[in-house]
């Protein structure tokens, strides 16, 4: 998961309101239900500590919510009297709550926001190819693209005259299958999507993804629907989960193989508590791995006001040279640290059984350099 969208929290200081609800739910009570949602959250806060400005400002922008027609849920980040960010959810969270402590609470959104790639879906025949993209929010017209219209049919004879125009017809498809593969290119670029489904004849569907660019060989997936037919949204959810499966699983594999040590005793991955504190200090992070339920994610590490000043122990806060200090958890100080050193991040809690409980503790990550 691009983690960029994060920056804006680590632009200022602490304490943050972070508060996660649920807005899949949908009656004539909804909007009641909501306002309901609101004033608990901000009572919750306040419990908490957080001042009466930032509690007001989370249940007014919850009390807009009352109407909305999210179909999953949304999280609010907020400090000193304002809502600093809102995503959207990709999947709602299993209860609704709020959280007020020195860093913003985003290790939820790995789960609920991440991993839920948008797609561009490209509806291919011979005569162009029309795209859709779809998320987690529904699904928007895209575009397209229209080739050479004659000649795009072959015939049943077998003279000369015939052979002539079949040839004709084979180099029109093939103009048009790399005109659609340009148009798709520029699509996913312009739309950001992480993810490009093909849907037409298998032959088709084949020539047009021999000819898209090397950088999305590893995003395209097809679908073995014939032409003119359109993709339900159960086939769309079923082929994205593979995807992510596939890419999780991938991305563990990379971390298993290197965490063990090369020639020279170094390790190309790392996992545990001080040994990411260290890895995160020095910059080191290349990609982020948590597993949620893994004991180490809740556990208290010590934060400074810099996103590299972190430590196991207070007192090697100090020795640092950081007076302030506070504690936080881990996963939420790893994350602050991978956010502003452009490091993405990735739950493994959907990978498959290979990895057992890899990361060890849940927390891991592959280094820039060993």
């Amino acid at each position: 998961m691009d983690l960029a969208f994060l920056n804006p929290l680590y632009e200022r200081p602490g304490p943050w309101a972070s508060v996660y609800v649920d807005t899949s739910r949908h009656t004539e009570n909804t909007p009641h239900e909501r306002r309901l949602t609101a004033e608990a959250m901000a009572r919750e806060l306040a419990g908490q500590g957080a001042g009466e400005a930032t509690c007001t400002a989370v249940r007014q922008a919850l009390e807009e919510l009352r109407h909305s027609g999210e179909p999953h849920g949304r999280a609010l980040f907020a400090r000193d009297g304002e809502v600093v960010l809102d995503p959207s959810l990709a999947r709602p969270p299993q209860r609704d709550g709020a959280d007020w402590a020195p860093l913003p609470r985003v290790a939820p959104l790995l789960e609920l926001a991440g991993e839920d790639p948008v797609c561009v879906v490209a509806y291919v025949d011979r005569a162009g190819a029309e795209f859709e993209l779809r998320s987690a929010l529904g699904r928007e017209d895209a575009g397209g693209v229209t080739g050479q219209r004659h000649p795009l049919h072959r015939t049943g004879t077998g003279d000369w005259s015939v052979r002539h125009f079949q040839l004709r017809v084979e180099n029109t498809w093939e103009h048009n299958a790399a005109e659609i593969a340009d148009a798709l290119a520029v699509c996913q670029e312009e739309t950001g999507a992480d993810l490009a489904i093909l849907v037409g004849d298998d032959r088709e569907r084949r020539t047009v993804r021999e000819r898209l660019p090397q950088r999305m060989r590893g995003m395209v997936a097809e679908a073995s629907h014939g032409a003119g037919s359109r993709l339900l949204d159960e086939d769309v959810e079923r082929i994205r989960a593979e995807h992510v499966r596939d890419r999780t699983a991938a991305e563990l594999e990379r971390f298993l193989a290197a965490r063990g040590p090369d020639d020279e005793g170094r390790a190309g991955a790392v996992e545990g508590v001080p040994a990411l504190v260290e890895a995160a200090r020095e910059h080191r992070i290349e990609e982020l791995l948590i597993r949620p339920d893994g004991p180490d994610a809740h556990r208290e590490v010590w934060i400074g006001e810099d996103p590299d000043q972190l430590a196991v122990r207070r007192t090697d806060l100090k020795i640092l040279g950081e007076q302030n200090s506070w504690a936080a958890r881990a996963d939420d100080a790893l994350i602050r640290s991978a956010v502003t050193t452009d490091a993405p991040a990735l739950s493994v809690a959907a990978a498959p059984d290979a990895g057992g409980d890899a990361p060890v503790g849940g927390l891991g990550a592959l280094l820039r350099w060993r």
